[in-house]
């Protein structure tokens, strides 16, 4: 059961992506935070793996490590780590894109389970979003990302890999799926 914990944690997420938006949709940035922390909970996350969920970006997007020690003097240790193993970046400006995404798909691949879970998740909505837009806008949706269209293709080509070896074995699935949708319509 998710508890006030949870409720601070969304709150928490609000005030911090509050002037965020999604690439593709402008659709506000908490929609995603939400969709994340509903696979998770749907996939068995526990109340710490669902608030990590809903904090997933904070330390990346909002503030890097104060950030970090807000979440985790709120929320305890073990979310503070779940949140840590989901950054990919801790400081500003971040490190050029490729080497962020090798960095952070190395550490995937020894990552604890916790992690693992609610990452997959994200990566999913991430796809899930990325065709639709491309549904929506055709070709032009790789120009919204630092990757473009190759470097896209190949970080989540690598990502469905990693979670098929590793990761939870259904949701690993749908994002080797979704990957090579991506793959196709490129």
């Amino acid at each position: 059961m998710l508890g006030p914990r949870f409720d601070q944690a969304l709150l928490f997420a609000c005030e911090l992506h509050r002037q965020q938006v999604r690439k593709g949709s402008g659709c506000p940035y908490v929609a995603h935070l939400l969709a994340v922390a509903g696979l998770a909970i749907e996939h068995g996350a526990d109340e710490d793996q669902a608030i990590a969920a809903l904090l997933h970006d904070a330390v990346e997007d909002q503030g890097g490590l104060p950030t970090l020690a807000r979440i985790e003097a709120a929320f305890g240790p073990r979310v503070a780590r779940i949140v840590h193993g989901l950054t990919d970046s801790e400081v500003t400006p971040k490190p050029p894109w490729r080497q962020r995404k090798e960095h952070y798909l190395r550490h995937l691949a020894a990552a604890a389970d916790e992690v693992l879970l609610v990452s997959c998740c994200d990566k999913i909505h991430n796809a899930r979003a990325i065709l639709g837009d491309h549904q929506e806008h055709g070709a032009a949706v790789w120009q919204l990302f630092t990757g473009g269209r190759d470097g896209t293709l190949w970080y989540y080509r690598e990502l469905a890999a990693i979670f098929a070896r590793r990761g939870p074995r259904r949701l690993a699935a749908e994002l080797g799926a979704l990957a090579g949708t991506m793959q196709q319509l490129a």
